[in-house]
């Protein structure tokens, strides 16, 4: 077996709060193996979306080691940890992140030609009739439905073809059908392309399709149900 895809070893982070200094993570160590799908559950403020800030290096850990794909967070600038995710990384939020000033399709094709794709827009417009959207590439976000908009937030994550897909609760802001879709499609990138998946979920059974399962409290692993 190879490196892992991810790798944290005695990891903290600790944010400046209104009542001083917050202990968010209280020293993870965790591996996650290429190819991977990892569950990260726990109640509400255990500390799983900053776990997977620091796995997408858009935070930066206060003590210990993140290693993506072999490189150590510790050691880059905000520059490079950029490039680092854009030519590797796709994320998905809650709330979509699409710019509301360009349509769909642009929304899309806008991190590959950051990276300098000619195809930009032809890669987008695959990724988006994948998705289902392929009449509604020349909408704007406003335009759509949330279900839609997390669908282009897939597309757009999806397209550059990462190593590795984040997820933190992509199916929170949606109903129970559209949500079931949007995770259909999520776990069949992952197949498709042999991401690795870590994926923030409070829905037991959106866990129970990962490979594994860490539980988080309090900023803790206390479990990690394989």
């Amino acid at each position: 077996m190879g490196s892992p895809a991810i790798s944290l070893i005695d990891t903290r982070l600790s944010l400046s709060g209104n009542a001083g200094i917050v202990d968010i993570l209280k020293g993870i160590s965790l591996n996650v193996e290429a190819g991977e799908t990892l569950g990260l559950v726990g109640p509400s403020g255990s500390g799983k979306s900053s776990l997977l800030m620091l796995m997408g290096g858009l935070e930066a850990a206060t003590s210990g080691v993140v290693k993506v794909l072999g490189q150590d967070f510790g050691t880059m600038n905000e520059d490079a940890l950029a490039r680092f995710r854009r030519d590797h990384m796709g994320i998905v939020f809650q709330s979509f992140h699409l710019i509301p000033t360009m349509t769909a399709l642009e929304n899309v094709a806008t991190p590959l030609e950051l990276a300098g794709d000619p195809e930009a827009f032809a890669k987008a417009a695959a990724e988006l009739e994948a998705m289902g959207l392929a009449d509604r590439q020349n909408h704007y976000p406003s335009q759509l439905s949330g279900g839609e908009q997390q669908r282009v937030a897939l597309a757009r994550a999806a397209a550059p073809r990462p190593e590795i897909l984040l997820a933190d609760e992509p199916t929170g802001n949606l109903d129970g059908a559209t949500g079931d879709a949007i995770i259909d499609l999520l776990f069949g990138l992952r197949d498709k392309h042999g991401s690795t998946l870590i994926l923030v979920t409070h829905a037991p059974d959106l866990a129970a399709r990962c490979d594994r399962v860490i539980h988080l409290r309090d900023g803790l692993l206390v479990e990690d149900a394989s």
